[in-house]
């Protein structure tokens, strides 16, 4: 109709007014705009929704044959203003399904018949001639209006893989790390309804906020650990156990709550056939559990919230052969801190977070599946990095299969940041050199450029670029002013699902200035970073040096110049050199002292060609 298209003309004008600087725009992504489920101020608009679900599970684990077994009942409420007619179903270890597309190879040992659904119901009624595609299922369902809940009812059963280890499997015989186990109803939201984007093994995640309640059953020799909070302890440890987590939970300092002795002497547990593990978890994106029969346990815990005094317990579990793992509870505890004190300085969410070793280097709700590694620079660097995920996505709800940026950018700024504060000898940089070899090649997409569309630029537009982006915003406006605008976007859009725009304006209006010039170049645009020492000129104590940006990306200028006496003296210029679309910049300085050379860049100085960024002085 002719008025809605006045409408929405009048919209967008009033969209491109608001934000001085227009973003380009997909034009689904534009009609949430339109129908006020999203606002240009980055909050959720009024008319914002999310369909939410609770999820009741038993499952039993066989570690022998690894046949994972169970039943679930998933109360599903439709928030949205659509009357859904078919539900999708997420069926992730399809993954390992003869015939499944892949993104990665894996052994044929591996692959099977996926997923065995039996008695699938809903509210009731039988559903019969299932679907399957891959990874989704579509279940034609009876209709369900907005606003009201169905009933979805189902068993199942798969054999978990034994090597071809991507993100879950077994580790070793009596160590198993069981993720992405049960049917799961798909993300249905306001920008592309169902979520069908298939599972190949390379992109991650999107999930709904939910909450569950699993019960998990496995030989009574074996402990288990899991996302949320154990609810039948007594049922299944033996008391003096409880009382070293009880312990923890209330220390600063490592307690061991399960070690070699303990192991040998048996007894850890209440039942030696069988033990049920009853674990509940509210408003988390996943659940996943691990089991062992052979791994120690040490704990300890930290304030969070010097406000409401919350405590989050920290966990290591792991193989006592590992070296490297003996020292994870303390940089786990360490990076737990950093995070509620430090960057972002957001009181830790969780009541725990577990890192348990396995064969990946993924992240969980509460839990971490790290591999052991040889250095404890390396160790350091990988458990702050698994953790930061805490925040970004769990925390936030984002879409990882479309957006990795939005999460694995925070983990890696966040990497940088806090190794160094767990390890003062620690210097970072942790995907520049894939970024350096790649700006401005044919494979050289935008960030914003969905990630399940990217093969060679993958790990560059996920890890180090938007990394960049955000600690180059961080340098602009300062940590204080950089962590209001941050605090801003956690507040308004943690517990919901964020979308770029959201994260773009939420930042724009806790910062108070309008950083979309930037948020255009850096995530928008093509190009690359590269700058030039043109000249250097000192006349006495007076001198300058000028710098050119060859390429398109507006980087951070930082020159080091060296005197003849030995001494150094540090330059910098913010990002904000560029706003206006300088292409030279001069930088000032004053000193008495006679340069030997000028050097530019560093550590985090994005940069294609180096060869221009030392200049000698003529002699």
């Amino acid at each position: 109709m002719k008025s809605r298209l006045i409408f929405i003309v009048l919209l967008g004008t009033m969209f491109q007014q608001a934000t001085a600087q227009q973003l380009y725009m997909p034009r689904n992504i534009r009609q949430a705009y339109v129908n006020g489920t999203r606002s240009t101020t980055g909050a959720p608009g009024p008319k914002y929704w999310q369909n939410r679900a609770n999820y009741d599970i038993k499952v039993s684990f066989a570690p022998k044959s690894r046949l994972v077994s169970g039943s679930e009942t998933v109360m599903y409420t439709n928030n949205s203003p659509d009357t859904l007619r078919n539900l999708t179903l997420k069926l992730f270890p399809n993954l390992y399904q003869h015939g499944s597309i892949r993104g990665m190879p894996i052994a044929a040992s591996d692959m099977g018949d996926g997923v065995a659904l039996a008695n699938v119901k809903v509210n009731g009624i039988s559903i019969g001639n299932l679907k399957t595609a891959g990874t989704n299922l579509q279940l034609d369902i009876p209709e369900t209006l907005p606003g009201t809940q169905l009933k979805l009812e189902l068993d199942f059963s798969y054999t978990l893989n034994e090597t071809s280890h991507i993100r879950t499997g077994m580790v070793d015989p009596g160590a198993h790390f069981i993720a992405y186990f049960f049917p799961r109803i798909a993300v249905y939201d306001d920008i592309n309804g169902w979520d069908r984007i298939p599972y190949i093994g390379t992109t991650e995640f999107y999930n709904d906020f939910c909450n569950f309640s699993v019960a998990i059953t496995v030989p009574g020799d074996y402990q288990a650990w899991a996302t949320g909070d154990l609810k039948n302890g007594p049922d299944v440890l033996q008391a003096k156990y409880l009382q070293r987590i009880a312990q923890a939970e209330k220390n600063n300092d490592i307690i061991t709550i399960i070690d070699n002795t303990d192991l040998a002497a048996g007894n850890i547990t209440k039942n030696s056939t069988s033990n049920t593990w009853h674990y509940e978890a509210n408003n988390v994106t996943d659940f996943v559990f691990a089991v062992s029969n052979h791994y120690i346990w040490k704990s300890s815990s930290v304030e969070v919230d010097p406000k409401t005094k919350r405590r989050t317990r920290v966990d290591a579990v792991f193989n006592p052969q590992h070296e490297d793992f003996h020292e994870v509870p303390s940089f786990a505890r360490k990076t737990v801190e950093s995070m509620s004190y430090r960057f972002p300085r957001w009181p830790y969410p969780y009541s725990h977070e577990t890192v348990f070793d396995g064969l990946d280097q993924m992240e969980y709700p509460m839990m971490v599946n790290d591999n052991p590694l040889s250095s404890k620079e390396q160790t350091i660097e990988l458990t702050d990095h698994e953790i930061m995920h805490t925040m970004f996505p769990f925390y936030m709800g984002t879409n990882e299969t479309l957006y990795a940026w939005m999460d694995e950018g925070w983990a890696t700024i966040g990497e940088w940041l806090i190794s160094p504060m767990i390890d003062s000898t620690i210097i970072d940089n942790y995907g520049m050199a894939p970024y350096n070899t790649i700006a401005g090649r044919s494979q050289d997409l935008p960030i914003m450029t969905a990630s399940n569309q990217l093969t060679e630029s993958y790990m560059v537009n996920s890890y180090p670029k938007p990394g960049l982006g955000y600690l180059y915003v961080k340098d602009l406006l300062g940590d204080s002013l950089f962590l209001k605008a941050l605090h801003h976007y956690i507040a308004t859009w943690n517990g919901k699902h964020p979308q770029p725009y959201d994260f773009f304006n939420c930042m724009n209006a806790g910062a108070g200035r309008n950083l979309n010039w930037f948020w255009k170049s850096w995530f928008f645009d093509d190009g690359y970073p590269d700058l030039a020492i043109t000249s250097v000129n000192q006349q006495g104590k007076n001198g300058s040096v000028v710098v050119t940006s060859i390429g398109t990306k507006p980087i951070p200028v930082d020159l080091t110049l060296y005197f003849t006496d030995g001494s150094t003296q540090q330059l910098h210029r913010t990002i904000a050199c560029w706003e206006h679309g300088e292409k030279t910049v001069r930088v000032d300085f004053t000193s008495p002292k006679k340069i030997s050379k000028v050097v530019l860049g560093n550590t985090w100085s994005a940069d294609v060609d180096p060869s221009n960024n030392v200049y000698t002085m003529p002699k």
